[in-house]
């Protein structure tokens, strides 16, 4: 019999994410750090607009792009949140969730051999979608003495005659590291310098705590040559609406749209009903969220401090990403032996591509009370290691 498998779809792994967490799903008194998602509830008048939307029978298809009345309030909070301004008719697409908005933004703009700069440690979908649309992956690998930050001289280094896109991740998964306007501003200059295009996936641009999201797209020169990825799952707490969007240049974002009708059709409606009220009218339940998991995180380093684990201070998204490196285990290993002796899921760093080697992602998603008892079943794991070694 013919092998039925595209000889592709074979050489890509599983995400290393939720093979810990369906480890944990069965496990009793098993507490999680590994899943990145928010554990508040929707806001209540986001969720009532998609109620309402039901009742109303609001339940055909939107245009393949989105609502009108959605695309319009993108654009509003893009432009009065970081300044960046978008035609909604011709610039906006609604996805379903951010990472289809990666994937045919790659599909997109990449014929095969192209190379596309990614980033690592950096979240899981980069370099599947890249090899499914036929690029080349390029792995930059980011260093813990540069807070994970990418600089202008890792970027130029990789580069070559065949490299036509960079990922731009930030803030980042899972590091929770951030690029400031010094940093992107030697970035731009070198997109400008060798022709190259960006995807930003700024997915978690409103969660930062040391000054506010800049994106490399409002830089001089750099608009024509980004697509942001963005969506609401991280900022609204709306992963299981699943709901993003791309914004970019029409001659870009009109091909994507084609890719989107076919495979797609539209985001659902409902769920984009209820994006416009979160649009609208979600900016004060962001700002809470924010204290929240500011609070968290500086819980986290300070537990950390307090184990005499190494972590440098993340300052986005809601990530933490310890060093394990002193107890000579895989990152692997040491997940692995943390949830079986102790009951709690992290996530190994190499989930994020092999220079997160050393290191685990926590996740300050959950509640205080949650990470009280996790991090305190940390800590007598670690000692134990010490006491071992």
């Amino acid at each position: 019999m013919r092998d039925p498998l595209s000889k592709t779809i074979v050489t890509i792994q599983p995400s290393g994410i939720r093979k810990f967490f369906d480890i944990v799903s069965e496990m009793k008194d098993a507490i999680s750090l590994g899943v990145g998602e928010p554990d508040f509830d929707t806001p209540w008048h986001i969720r009532d607009e998609g109620i309402y939307s039901l009742e109303k029978g609001r339940t055909f298809y939107s245009s393949n792009a989105g609502l009108k009345e959605l695309r319009i309030e993108i654009s509003n909070f893009l432009d009065r949140r970081y300044g960046l301004k978008y035609d909604y008719n011709k610039e906006i697409i609604v996805t379903v969730g951010g990472s289809e908005a990666i994937d045919i933004a790659m599909r997109t703009m990449l014929d095969p051999g192209d190379e596309v700069l990614i980033p690592q440690p950096s979240y899981v979908s980069y370099v599947p979608c890249c090899v499914l649309a036929n690029g080349v992956p390029v792995v930059i690998e980011l260093k813990a003495e540069n807070d994970f930050r990418l600089t202008a001289e890792e970027l130029e280094a990789a580069i070559t005659p065949r490299t036509k896109l960079l990922v731009l991740p930030y803030p980042n998964n899972p590091t929770g590291a951030v690029m400031e306007r010094k940093d992107l501003e030697r970035i731009a200059e070198l997109v400008e310098k060798y022709d190259l295009f960006v995807l930003s996936d700024e997915i978690y641009s409103e969660l930062t705590y040391l000054e506010n999201h800049v994106s490399i797209a409002s830089l001089p020169g750099m608009r024509e040559r980004t697509i942001v990825i963005n969506g609401f799952s991280k900022s609204h707490a709306m992963t299981g609406w699943r709901l993003g969007y791309a914004c970019g240049p029409e001659t870009v974002i009109g091909q994507m749209l084609k890719i989107h009708q076919f495979a797609i059709m539209c985001a659902p409606t409902t769920s984009q009903y209820a994006a416009v009220e979160a649009m609208k009218n979600g900016d004060a339940d962001v700002e809470m969220m924010r204290g929240e998991y500011d609070g968290r995180r500086r819980y986290v380093l300070k537990r950390f401090r307090e184990m005499g684990l190494d972590c440098f201070e993340p300052f986005g998204a809601f990530y933490a990403f310890p060093c394990i490196k002193e107890f000579g285990m895989t990152s692997d290993a040491f997940a692995t032996e943390l949830l079986n002796e102790e009951k709690v899921a992290v996530v190994p760093g190499t989930a994020f591509g092999e220079c997160g080697e050393g290191f685990v992602r926590i996740s300050y998603a959950y509640s205080l009370d949650d990470l009280k008892e996790a991090l305190g079943r940390v800590e007598r794991f670690i000692c134990r290691l010490r006491e071992e070694n």
